[in-house]
């Protein structure tokens, strides 16, 4: 086993490849089907993938990599549609909790969000992260909130099911990946944290707002998770 400090998990290619072209001594290398990139950021031992689009990929991604590297810490980077007001387009959250908010077995009288056999509804992320991202974004000229990630695999676009997640968890961004990585950084007791760059206002102007602004929000959120690196 290679063991790391730090993993990091992007879904797509804009959220992590300014992070793999700056490690040093670089090594490609394939597990579970995954390509990892490992290497030094700073002074950090760390390893990097993408996952792709959607729970199952991320799900995979995050085992694979706790499995060969072993990481003290997974972080989670990439972007997300804000659902409460106040978060704006070039905001940056920090995932406190996070829900898969199209887990849903309520007609058997649980909570929404419930997953059976370990009976959690939110996974809590690690405290010294938060503690460190508040200020990099700062530093960084971000604002920054911390706030519950509701993940489920769909691409949130109409204002109405953005009410309903927002209600149903109180969630502040959603997104299609986090909390796949935290349930299986959970279950394999791995500490982790999901930083979200905001992309668009999951509502009907979604996809516009996406296209035009997930590059730079990919590169922010990369950017506060560099930082990350160095300081954790």
């Amino acid at each position: 086993m290679a063991k790391v400090e730090i993993g990091i998990i992007g879904a797509m290619a804009p959220e992590v490849e300014e992070l793999v072209a700056s490690l040093k001594s670089k090594k490609e290398e394939k597990a579970g089907g995954v390509t990892f990139y490992r290497g030094k950021l700073g002074k950090r031992k760390v390893v990097i993938a993408k996952c792709g689009v959607g729970k199952v990929f991320a799900a995979l991604t995050a085992e694979a990599m706790i499995m060969k590297y072993a990481p003290k810490l997974i972080i989670n980077t990439g972007v997300g549609g804000a659902l409460r007001s106040g978060i704006s387009v070039g905001d940056v959250l920090f995932a406190d909790k996070l829900v898969q908010h199209d887990m849903d077995t309520s007609p058997l009288g649980d909570p929404k969000g419930l997953i059976s056999g370990i009976n959690k509804v939110y996974f809590e992320a690690d405290v010294r992260a938060k503690m460190l991202v508040l200020p990099i974004a700062k530093e960084l000229g971000a604002k920054c909130h911390v706030g519950t990630v509701a993940s489920g695999d769909v691409f949130v676009s109409t204002s109405e099911l953005k009410a309903k997640i927002k209600e149903d968890f109180d969630a502040s961004v959603c997104e299609m990946e986090g909390a796949a990585i935290a349930h299986v950084a959970y279950v394999n007791s791995t500490p982790f944290c999901v930083i979200r760059a905001i992309s668009d206002s999951a509502d009907e102007e979604s996809t516009i707002s996406y296209d035009k602004f997930l590059e730079n929000a990919a590169k922010l959120s990369a950017a506060i998770t560099n930082e990350l690196c160095k300081r954790y």
